[in-house]
This record gives structure tokens, sequence and C-alpha cells, in this order.
């Protein structure tokens, strides 16, 4: 059914290792909408060990086959001034069993939709890392990670910038064997908490699924008999719930 899009976050799971971080930052999916131009995303370490956070943004580029690529941002020539979203800090340090937050500030032009990765990675502390750490501190981090085989488990988000005027239009294509939802708008829509279980059967179900729409793209599903799909279509701060019958 036409172009699919369900975008994947960047993940490596956490292990339960003696005297390490576990980080968390909620949901991977955040959105920034067209009245905001700034976004506090929160990193949570539930670890026993303190967490340095290095956080590192990429633009996504997708092509009209639906294919991506991740590319660094440019600055500005004249102002060094970076065109897309920074983090401020850059660099956090989250004590065990604590929180720290990072804003996500976006500068540049908002006349079409744009996408970034943003990547929380802990790391060692080192040397001019600029995480303002003696080198007391750092030697002592590192005995401590040494007692045991240490994975540092880091996240990747995906953002989303709306355009300055956002304009949604998602268009329903419903036939006897096909249903598709077209995004004819300018920004991303959400197919939240597709289900896809037998009739009367709430036990026979196929696995949740999350979709994310871009403009100008679909998602469509082929319509079985005997099976019923529920979802929840989201239009920025609009929820529809939907449920089609095969």
């Amino acid at each position: 059914m036409k172009h699919v899009l369900a975008l994947c976050a960047l993940c490596w799971l956490p292990q339960s290792v003696p005297a390490a971080p576990n980080i968390n930052v909620g949901v991977f999916y955040d959105y920034l909408d067209a009245d905001k131009s700034t976004y506090l995303k929160r990193v949570f370490n539930s670890g026993d060990s303190t967490a340095f956070i290095k956080v590192a943004v990429m633009e996504i580029l997708y092509d009209s086959d639906g294919g991506s690529a991740e590319v660094e941002l440019k600055s500005d020539a004249q102002t060094g001034v970076r065109d897309g979203l920074m983090a401020t800090p850059s660099r956090l340090i989250v004590p065990a069993n604590g929180v720290q937050g990072t804003r996500l500030l976006y500068l540049g032009e908002r006349e079409k939709e744009r996408y970034f990765r943003v990547r929380f990675v802990p790391v060692m502390p080192e040397q001019d890392d600029e995480f303002a750490v003696s080198e007391e501190e750092r030697d002592a981090y590192k005995t401590r990670l040494s007692a045991g085989v240490t994975v540092l488990a880091g996240f990747g988000t995906v953002f989303f910038v709306r355009p300055k005027v956002t304009r949604f239009a998602t268009r329903v294509d419903e036939q006897p064997v096909e249903y598709g939802l077209h995004n004819d708008g300018n920004s991303v829509v959400v197919v939240d908490e597709f289900k896809d279980c037998a009739s009367g059967d709430s036990h026979d179900c196929r696995p949740v699924t999350k979709h994310h729409i871009l403009p100008g793209r679909a998602f469509g599903f082929t319509r079985q008999a005997g099976r019923t799909y529920r979802f929840t279509l989201i239009e920025g701060s609009e929820k529809t719930p939907y449920e089609v019958k095969g």
C-alpha cells in the first residue's frame, strides 16, 4: 500500500552490571509544535553510578522512496549559528537515582517540517571533554566501573520540528479489501496503538504497532474477514479513535 513509513528510534538496551549507570530518556518520539522553539528533554539515571552523557544531534533526510540518511548540521558561514536543532547543554552529569535535563533549541527556517536524531550516549569522562570534573574524580569513577564488565547503554530518539504554519489533512481511502490513510497536510501524523485482532476475541491479536506518516505519504493495510482493526489517529493535539472491520 503505497509508501508506508514506520519510524523507529535507535536503542541499545541496557544491561544490569555492578556500579553502572542506567539511563532512561522517556519517550522515543518528541514533537516541537509550531508555536514553540524550545523543548526540555529529561534524562533519568536509575543506576548506582553517575552517568556522564554526551548529547549529539543529526538531521534525518528522507528521499522519495522512504529511505533516509543522517547528516551533520550546518552552521552559517558568517554568524556561526547552527541551522537546525541544538542541545544545551550538550554534556550532562546525571547522579545515581537522579535526573538532569537538556534544552533542545531550534534555530532556522520552518517553511517545511524537519526531522532530527538526538542521541544520548554515556561515556567515560576524559581530560578536556567539558565535563568539568577533576582528574581524581575521573580516576575514582573509572575504578568503580572497572569492578565489572560495564556496558554503557545509550538511546537515540527522533525529534519532529513542525512547520511554522502547520496544516493537518488526513484523507481516508476505505475500500472493500484495502484501507488507507493519506497525509495531505504538511506535518507528520501518527497512527498510534494499531491493533489487529480477531473479531470478538481480544486475546487473538497481533503485536501492537505505531506508525508515523510523513507529509505526502500514506499508511495502509489489507482488511481480512473476521478481523477488527483499531487505532488512534493523532494530528497534533487532536486524537481520533478508529475501528475498521475486515
